[in-house]
Parts: structure tokens; C-alpha cells; sequence
């Protein structure tokens, strides 16, 4: 890994209104650019607001214009942008898919593999834990529940995954984000020795519904190294120093304090478990 700079933005997304959403986003996207940004992360559905149940007109193709002028705004600025959808899925339902759009490359992206119950009856679950490989690291993607299956950041980990983007669609009534995060997200950075960063969607989306933002960075140790709570729109800009995780991943760790505890995984007696884990 390389040092690299991120963006994390706490977005208001209004319900519905595609092309207001994008110029928030175009906004934030040159704003970072000018700040040599590497990454920029959205939070979930931000395209379109986020609703348990997409109407058809709204959903979004990966051919569509929507993506192509993503992918315009990821070139002239010379940035990757995640940006989170609901994806046209044709005959089907559509999936909650997070976007990967890089200048120099074609369009990746990761779809949602765990619905929340409310979710299941109008989304199709993705079935793929995907890392993605750009100049200066490789990042994984987990949407909002995905966080709470510890297996996946541990997957991504093994693949290599050395920053992990978690987007959030949370709405206040869950109650206080930051304390929520701080329960396991710093868990899952410190047990598979990777970044985490975090977004949320922020304010009234027009729809009824209230959400508690939030924006959050931490280290491969746990530790929290940037955050904001303060419940507006905003960008979060912090550059991730490369020094710690390249120590513990490249074994030249002078102390079991920097150890890759994935590495030391005994693979060959957690198989007499594996029914109950459902494999």
C-alpha cells in the first residue's frame, strides 16, 4: 500500500431527484480533486435516496447515462468515486450495488450480499465479496448490514483488501451511529488489520425519512483517527499512512503488537466447525 488520500461524504440525498443528487455529488468530486484526493466515497443508494422499496423509473442502469457521467466526472478529475445505486436488474429484483468508478479502468462494482429483513421482500441479495485493485491500495466494499458478519471484512483481508469502504443508508431511529460503530467497526479494522472507513447519508431525504450521518476513519490497530458527527452535509479528507499496515502485512513487525493475526489462522481444525457455520 501507498499513502493515499480519501474523501468520506455524509450526503443529504433527496428522494428521487437523480440529477439534484448528482450535482451534490459533482460538487464534492471537484471539491476533492482540488485537495489531490484519491478515493471518494458515497454513501448507500445516495443516487437515488434510499428506499426499501425502488420504484422501476428510478432504477438505474450500469449502461446508463447515469454511470457514464460518473465515469466523465472520475476522468476529468482524475479520481475513483463509490457511489451507491439501486441497479436495474432486469426480470428481477434490483440489487443495491455500490459503484467502483476509476478514471483508467472500466466500471466495477459491488452488490449488497446482505438485505435486512425490511430489504428481502424488494431486493436481490449479490452474492460475490469483491476487492478491487487501484494504483496506491486494494479496497474491499461492505454496504451498511454487510458490517455486521464479521467473515466478509475477514475474506476481503485474505484477498489482499488492506482499506475497507463500509456506506451506510442508517436512519436516526437506530439511534446513536457513532457509538454503534465504535461497538464493532473498530473490531473488525484491529481483527483483520485493514482501514475502515465509513459513511452515512445525512438529514431529510423528502420521503419521510431521517438520517443521522456520520463519517468515521480507523486505523489497522482500532484506533480512531478522523471522524464527524455533527450532522450536516460535509467531506471528510484524511490521508492513511501506509507505514502501519505495510509493517504488519510484510511481516517486519518488530513485536507481536504489529502481528497480522490472519496470518497465523489455523485453517485445518476450524473445518470439525464448519456445520455450524452452514458450510
Amino acid at each position: 500500500m501507498e499513502n493515499t488520500k480519501i474523501a468520506l461524504v455524509q450526503m443529504q440525498a433527496t428522494f428521487g431527484d437523480i440529477a439534484k443528487n448528482l450535482a451534490t455529488m459533482e460538487s464534492f468530486i471537484r471539491e476533492a480533486a482540488l485537495n489531490e484526493v484519491d478515493i471518494i466515497c458515497f454513501p448507500e443508494m445516495c443516487i437515488q435516496g434510499y428506499a426499501r422499496e425502488m420504484p422501476e423509473q428510478l432504477l438505474v442502469s450500469l449502461e446508463g447515462e447515469v454511470v457514464s457521467n460518473l465515469k466523465k466526472l472520475a476522468v476529468d478529475n482524475n479520481i475513483i468515486i463509490l457511489a451507491g445505486m439501486a441497479e436495474k436488474n432486469q426480470g428481477s429484483k434490483p440489487f443495491i450495488t455500490h459503484l467502483v468508478v476509476k478514471p483508467d479502468q472500466n466500471i466495477e462494482y459491488y452488490r449488497k450480499a446482505h438485505l435486512g429483513n425490511s430489504e428481502q421482500p424488494y431486493y436481490q441479495a449479490g452474492d460475490r465479496i469483491k476487492h478491487f485493485v487501484t494504483k496506491k491500495a486494494v479496497i474491499g466494499m461492505q454496504i451498511c448490514w454487510d458490517t455486521h458478519f464479521p467473515e466478509m471484512t475477514t475474506i476481503l483481508s485474505l484477498q489482499g483488501a488492506e482499506i475497507v469502504f463500509t456506506p451506510h443508508a442508517s436512519p436516526t431511529i437506530v439511534g446513536d451511529r457513532k457509538a454503534i460503530w465504535l461497538k464493532y467497526l473498530a473490531a473488525r479494522a484491529y481483527d483483520n488489520s485493514v482501514f475502515v472507513a465509513t459513511c452515512n447519508l445525512v438529514g431529510e431525504d423528502g420521503n419521510g425519512h431521517q438520517f443521522c450521518g456520520g463519517t468515521m476513519v480507523i486505523d489497522p490497530k482500532g484506533n480512531v483517527i478522523a471522524e464527524d458527527f455533527r450532522g450536516e452535509q460535509s467531506m471528510l479528507v484524511v490521508t492513511l499512512d501506509c507505514s502501519k499496515i505495510n509493517t504488519i502485512r510484510k511481516g517486519k513487525a518488530s513485536s507481536m503488537a504489529n502481528s497480522f493475526f490472519l496470518a497465523c489462522r489455523r485453517p485445518e481444525i476450524y473445518k470439525a466447525y464448519e456445520v455450524f457455520f452452514g458450510v
